[in-house]
C-alpha cells in the first residue's frame, strides 16, 4: 500500500513540475511578444528605470531583451535545457525585481501614498499593477523557476539537460 502511495505522490509532483515548467513558459513568451510586439513603448519604459546611460546600450537591451525571453519561453515549453533556462530566468528575475522594488519604493515616498497603493508599468508586460501584486508575482515565479532548477520538471522534455551526465 504505501509504494502505490509513493507512486501517485511521484506522479502528482511529476504531474505538477510539467505544469510549472509550462506555465513558466507561457508566461515569459507572452511577456517577451508583448515587449517584442511593441519596442518603443518598452524602451520608454526601461528609461525609466536609469539602468544605464548609454543610448546604443539601452537601445540594444530594449531590442533583444525580449526575443530572449521568447526563446527562454520556448526553452521551457519544449523541455530544452530546463535547467539551464531556469538558471538564466532566475539570473533575469531576482535584479529585475529588486529594480521593480525600488522604484516603488521612490514612487511611495514621492507621493506619500500606502505602498500596496504604488501602481506603475514595470516593463514586464502586463501593463500597469499594484506593486504588492507585481512583487507576488514574480516571488511566484521565482519560486517556480527554483523549483525547475533544482531538478524537476524532467517529463515531457525533449532535452532536459544539454550535457549528457555520465551516469
Amino acid at each position: 500500500m504505501k509504494t502505490g502511495q509513493t507512486s501517485r505522490g511521484r506522479i502528482a509532483m511529476d504531474a505538477c513540475a510539467v505544469l510549472a515548467r509550462w506555465l513558466l513558459g507561457a508566461v515569459f513568451l507572452y511577456m517577451g511578444l508583448s515587449k517584442a510586439l511593441h519596442p518603443v513603448d518598452f524602451l520608454k519604459l526601461l528609461r525609466q528605470y536609469d539602468i544605464v546611460q548609454s543610448s546604443l546600450l539601452l537601445n540594444s537591451m530594449a531590442a533583444a531583451l525580449p526575443w530572449f525571453e521568447v526563446f527562454c519561453g520556448l526553452l521551457l515549453l519544449t523541455g530544452i535545457a530546463v535547467r539551464g533556462t531556469a538558471l538564466t530566468l532566475m539570473a533575469m528575475l531576482v535584479p529585475f525585481t529588486g529594480l521593480v522594488l525600488h522604484r516603488a519604493l521612490l514612487l511611495h515616498s514621492a507621493l506619500a501614498i500606502p505602498f500596496c497603493a504604488v501602481k506603475f508599468d514595470c516593463g514586464c508586460g502586463t501593463g500597469e499593477e499594484f506593486i504588492c501584486r507585481k512583487l507576488l508575482e514574480n516571488f511566484l515565479l521565482i519560486l517556480l523557476t527554483a523549483w525547475l532548477l533544482v531538478g524537476h520538471g524532467r517529463q515531457f522534455s525533449l532535452r532536459f539537460n544539454l550535457i549528457k551526465s555520465s551516469s
